[in-house]
């Protein structure tokens, strides 16, 4: 019986495979059943379909639709390894202490708490993950709000969108930079070389409009602000040894992504050296504990069942459908990823979008050469991490800042953060427009 569905399957793996990944995308968008969940129940379709293979040698030589091939550990061990690091050092206290002396610099002034925040969180984002940094600025947020006696919604959306913008900076931002790097072979430099600086004049141009549209609500006494010059932020570093080991690990760690070209060594294997130290001087179960195996896992599943597509030969169809519709317009393709990346990743999570487009993109490079594709991977990049604004559900940070708001009684509802979200969006979206074209396609 089983044989025979394969046969079947195999037969007609492109529909099959793409319809698996469909499917994937719809539980995903639903989210009544965890992500982590449908994405290894997917995994182990296409395995059991023999959409991939469970075999790795054949007749003596590896086989190239070998299920385990599919799966990026370069993604992998980056993303495991950073959480590591992020983990021990927050332990420290270290990004709280740099938070409340960011905020004493302000002198409690709310619109200058707006931007310093947004500076920092975007700042952070850059070098640590975005769920990561929104959990160390929220209390910081409620806080300053309650001392100001200031709603803390204007601030916690703008802290969102400037996670999402910092994130897009550097390879180690945000998810789908990681994917898009291993996948295009960038290293941590072309991200700082080709981004960090449309990446300040979006999250300039966005907090600049937010300041306008919340600016009647960022009001407060001069009492109110006197109260934030005088936090005691004495005891907020909580284990100073670990805090010089810490930022000297993360300091090297960032050096050796600097120099990934110099040295010939992957930046999975850079931050797993740091990891590695790090550990040296902690207990690993404790650790390991504040890893999100979920996303880990997520990830695995996930290239898997895009694996069954690539497989199949159907992503090559799809990367010759899009140059048969741009009919070979470099400027075409660049703009339709670009939007289209942007809008999708604000309905979908970015991450399988991502994941799905990359061996897209890939495939594209094959065909035309890597002079054509090298601006239509900063399409991406751009396009995948800015869009996850639209929304409240298109990325994790968006999610957990509005579960913590309600949490502590300022729910975010979904079509109130939409209608800063398509601004900042758009904003975005026009700004990297401009920005490809005249970099890349002049």
């Amino acid at each position: 019986m089983l044989e025979t569905i394969q046969n079947f399957a195999s037969a007609n793996a492109v529909a099959f495979s793409a319809g698996l990944l469909i499917l994937a995308y719809i539980f995903i968008a639903l989210e009544k059943i965890p992500k982590v969940t449908i994405a290894l129940i997917g995994a182990v379709i296409a395995i059991l379909l023999n959409l991939v293979s469970q075999v790795k040698i054949i007749d003596g030589t590896i086989n190239p639709h070998y299920f385990i091939n599919f799966v990026d550990f370069n993604v992998i061990f980056l993303l495991v390894s950073m959480m590591i690091i992020v983990a021990i050092t927050t332990r420290s206290g270290i990004f709280n202490w740099i938070a409340n002396e960011l905020l004493k610099f302000t002198k409690g002034h709310p619109v200058k708490v707006l931007f310093m925040l947004s500076i920092f969180t975007a700042a952070v984002s850059a070098l640590l993950d975005n769920v990561t940094t929104v959990i160390l600025i929220l209390p910081i947020t409620f806080a300053i709000a309650k001392k100001l006696d200031i709603n803390p919604l204007p601030y916690l959306i703008v802290e969102i969108f400037a996670s999402n913008i910092g994130g897009t900076a550097t390879l180690i931002g945000d998810p789908p930079n990681i994917i898009i790097g291993s996948a295009a072979g960038f290293s941590f430099m072309d991200f700082i070389k080709e981004l960090t600086g449309i990446v300040a004049i979006i999250l300039l141009a966005v907090v600049s409009v937010m300041y306008f549209l919340f600016r009647k609500q960022l009001i407060t006494t001069e009492e109110k602000m006197k109260s934030v010059i005088n936090i005691d932020n004495s005891k907020t570093i909580e284990d100073i040894p670990l805090m010089i080991r810490s930022l000297v690990v993360l300091s090297l760690v960032i050096l050796g992504f600097v120099l990934h070209d110099t040295l010939h060594i992957e930046t999975s294997i850079v931050a797993m050296m740091g990891a590695c130290a790090l550990l040296l001087f902690e207990k690993p179960t404790d650790i390991l504990r504040d890893v999100e195996w979920n996303a880990i896992f997520f990830f695995i599943g996930l290239f898997v069942i895009i694996g069954a597509l690539e497989a199949s030969g159907g992503i090559k169809l799809m990367a010759q459908w899009l140059i048969d519709v741009t009919q070979g317009s470099k400027a075409m393709t660049c703009s339709l990823v670009l939007w289209i990346s942007g809008i999708a990743s604000g309905i979908i999570d970015n991450i399988p979008y991502t994941a799905t487009m990359a061996p897209l993109i890939a495939e594209i490079e094959r065909e035309l050469g890597s002079a054509y594709a090298y601006p239509i991977w900063w399409s991406l990049s751009l396009g995948a991490c800015l869009g996850g604004n639209l929304t409240i559900i298109g990325a994790a940070a968006n999610v957990y800042v509005s579960e913590n708001a309600a949490n502590n009684g300022y729910p975010i509802g979904f079509l109130h953060f939409m209608k800063y979200g398509a601004i900042c969006v758009l904003i975005s979206l026009v700004l990297s427009s401009a920005y490809i074209y005249l970099r890349f396609l002049m």
